[in-house]
């Protein structure tokens, strides 16, 4: 059986109601104040698509990940619409973050928002031809919008990612049915930072509401499937209307569609069809059926059905509880973070040293996986790695075995909050956390506030973007700590 045997998401802590978008911005185009309900997710100025992906394959079960990294042979697809790296592979660095072996099959998937439900097709089907197979795709989406438009109301920040197997799989795979079409909407060059549309009406009447109800009905008709035999239909739409008209349209029941959470978290691009899938498989029982459709130049539709193993599964942060850790976000920090409006950094904040690409590949292990070393005789984990032991008592050499930090409990030794220092968000906040099973290191604090940490408090890691050199196009990665909410 084929199917999914794993799933993870996550949002960014950050959430910025939309009235307080418009208070801003409404001005240039008042039409807008008709999209003032609900709020969006907001990604740190440290996160992106890669750091997005490699956190939302870490909230999978630890257990399903363990697994995972013991495979031989891996295949790790990662789809966004914002790679970083136009001309370097992106789904490489998240290898590395999660520490795969160099024997895996990586392959980035872009171009369009149905870029992750594309890569889970190839996915599946290459699962279907295996024996023995594993696979996570992974997907993350920080766009940026033009101030005033429909984009910077409706567009929100999200990882997801979804393990691929032929064991313990909790949603077997039925089939698929793909459409392709050059159907002009969201158009954005390489060269672009915004993207531009065409008029609204025309992509909700000539778009979602003949693409979507056209290949979901093609795809009934083929397979001899009614939509009553389904308990739930999942296909992104960011106009609310619209997508309850799509379920009128197929003859949908209220309690069969998935909701569209564009209220809650906004339109999170490619990731967005996972994340409703997620949504409906922490509420699915054994033998429901899941029709999942990706939208975006053409249609995907992808069939599932519930297994029994759903019962075993608990990611190790649900979604329910992504959406509990929030905390709010001003307009002006929101369009800072994006590098939209230009700050002043001071002379501390613009001198950047170019990054030496050697350094980074010999040290990618310590660097982008967090992989220090530990004593063979001893005992004790070391971070950076070491060839003699730091114990004053055995000073070992030539023992040292490669340990893994980034998914250690930890607690804060000690912290301070630097103000000279440049950061988005002052002040820069950094300190000293000590391992559960040893070992002491220096990290940068994120996601949290200075009166919010304590000497004591437990911090876990996460992948982060450590500096955007934005004159060399060089983004530099890191692990940072932030105070244990799940």
């Amino acid at each position: 059986m084929v199917g999914i045997a794993a799933f993870g998401a996550y949002l960014p802590r950050f959430r910025i109601k939309r009235k307080e978008i418009l208070e801003a911005m409404a001005w240039i185009n008042p039409s807008l104040w008709s999209l003032s309900r609900g709020e969006k997710a907001v990604a740190n100025y440290d996160e992106d698509a890669i750091t997005l992906a490699v956190s939302a394959i870490r909230n999978m079960s630890h257990e399903s990940l363990d697994n995972f990294l013991k495979q031989k042979e891996k295949v790790l697809f990662v789809a966004s619409t914002t790679f970083p790296y136009a001309e370097r592979l992106n789904s490489a660095i998240v290898s590395e973050a999660i520490e795969c072996a160099e024997a895996v099959e990586t392959a980035d998937f872009s171009g369009s928002s149905r870029a992750s439900t594309s890569a889970l097709i190839a996915a599946l089907k290459q699962a279907a031809s295996t024996e023995s197979f594993s696979a996570i795709v992974a997907s993350g989406e920080v766009r940026k919008a033009k101030p005033g438009s429909l984009d910077e109301a409706y567009i929100g920040d999200g990882g997801c990612a979804l393990m691929i197997g032929t064991k313990n799989v909790i949603a077997a795979y039925c089939s698929s049915l793909s459409f392709s079409f050059d159907f002009p909407s969201d158009i954005r060059s390489s060269s672009e930072p915004f993207r531009r549309s065409w008029e609204e009406r025309w992509i909700k009447d000539e778009g979602y509401k003949k693409h979507i109800p056209f290949a979901i009905d093609a795809y009934l008709r083929k397979n001899g499937f009614f939509p009553e035999n389904f308990r739930y239909v999942i296909y992104p739409c960011r106009y609310e209307r619209e997508h309850k008209a799509i379920a009128r349209m197929l003859r949908l029941r209220e309690e069969q569609v998935v909701p569209s959470l564009i209220n809650k978290i906004g339109d999170t691009g490619s990731v967005h069809p996972l994340i409703m899938l997620c949504y409906a498989l922490e509420r699915s029982s054994p033998g429901d059926q899941i029709l999942l459709v990706g939208y975006g130049n053409g249609v995907d539709v992808i069939h599932f059905e519930v297994s029994p193993e759903i019962k075993n599964y608990i990611p190790r942060v649900s979604f329910e509880k992504l959406l509990e850790i929030n905390a709010p976000i001003s307009y002006e920090k929101m369009v800072s973070f994006r590098e939209i409006m230009p700050v002043e950094k001071g002379i501390r904040g613009e001198f950047q040293p170019e990054t030496p690409m050697s350094v980074v590949w010999r040290n990618r292990k310590a660097i982008l996986g967090l992989v220090g070393s530990k004593c063979r005789k001893c005992g004790l984990p070391q971070y950076p790695p070491q060839k003699v032991c730091v114990n004053p008592h055995c000073l070992s050499a030539g023992e040292m075995e490669p340990y893994s930090f980034s998914r250690k409990s930890a607690k804060i030794f000690s912290y301070t909050g630097d103000n000279l220092a440049f950061s988005l968000d002052p002040p820069q906040i950094y300190g000293i956390v000590d391992f559960e099973d040893g070992g002491r290191m220096m990290l940068d604090f994120t996601d949290c506030k200075l009166e919010e940490l304590k000497v004591g408090m437990e911090v876990e890691l996460t992948f982060r973007r450590k500096y955007h050199d934005a004159h060399r196009g060089i983004h530099t990665y890191f692990w940072k700590a932030t105070p244990l909410r799940t």
